[in-house]
């Protein structure tokens, strides 16, 4: 009743302008989550469905059976040890560089701090695709190749983490680490106590992007494994594909829900820090 009482005494302008602004929001919804939903469908149908014209939305049998054919096609339950295995390393990694780092270029005072940082936002502007080369090669004379060392430690790092969080403690008010300085604190008791209970928020976001990004890289576990015991899932959905005379689509699809449903899951637990942390960067930067 109080709603209804609400939008009865709403300007007839501002109400039409927030009911366009909803429907637009719906619409925008609906389109961006179709594709989602109809992989979803499609690893639940019959081959001749996928394959009718015109499109049938729903399966007339909901066929568990593809995700089983997912799953012992291909070593995936390997894939999947080996996506783990890489997504939280390298999400633990960039946490602890971005965090380290991060905090010495907002807080510590030292030769050329300005500089360096301004280095490492310059590689912002370098595409990725021109450094696999080089580190190919370097692997190559390591004898990393199709090893997790190799796999994992040239992505270790991330400039784009340690700039969100190098922005973050930045903004935190001096006066806190200056009363923690008369008090006797130094500054890795100043990092634990002050600085990460404050940047919670935009902690949760470098981790959620960070396991988004790495759970779905495709191209590098691609040029640095050759055996099946170390891809990962994203290249096994392309061996999947590939390990069938024809590309049974259903198939294709339950593989790629298996890929998307943990880190939809992941998203769905930590969506109100990530919104935090996200509207904190958008506020204070």
């Amino acid at each position: 009743m109080n709603q209804l009482a609400t939008i009865r005494r709403m300007n007839p302008r501002k109400f039409l302008s927030q009911f366009s602004i909803h429907l637009i929001v719906i619409f925008w919804a609906l389109f961006i989550g179709f594709p989602f939903f109809q992989m979803i469908l499609t690893s639940f149908k019959d081959i001749s469905e996928v394959n009718h014209v015109p499109m049938v939305i729903f399966p007339s049998e909901w066929r568990w059976q593809n995700y089983v054919d997912a799953w012992t096609l291909v070593p995936m339950d390997r894939f999947t040890i080996n996506s783990i295995i890489y997504t939280v390393t390298i999400t633990i990694g960039e946490l602890l560089m971005g965090i380290s780092a991060g905090y010495a270029f907002a807080r510590l005072r030292f030769p050329f701090r300005d500089k360096l940082f301004f280095l490492i936002l310059l590689t912002f502007m370098v595409p990725g695709q021109i450094t696999l080369i080089p580190r190919f090669i370097m692997l190559a004379d390591l004898h990393w190749m199709d090893t997790y060392q190799g796999l994992i430690i040239p992505q270790l790092s991330s400039a784009f983490g340690l700039f969100l969080l190098r922005q973050n403690f930045k903004s935190l008010p001096q006066e806190i680490f200056d009363a923690a300085t008369i008090d006797g604190a130094g500054h890795l008791r100043k990092m634990f106590t002050i600085a990460l209970p404050m940047a919670k928020p935009i902690l949760w976001t470098v981790t959620l992007l960070a396991a988004i990004s790495h759970w779905n890289d495709y191209q590098w576990p691609l040029i640095v494994t050759n055996s099946a015991e170390m891809r990962t899932l994203p290249v096994g959905i392309q061996m999947l594909k590939t390990a069938m005379d024809a590309t049974y689509w259903n198939i294709v699809m339950a593989g790629a829900t298996i890929v998307v449903v943990p880190i939809l899951i992941l998203f769905l637990l930590a969506q109100k820090q990530f919104i935090e942390g996200a509207l904190s960067g958008a506020l204070k930067g």
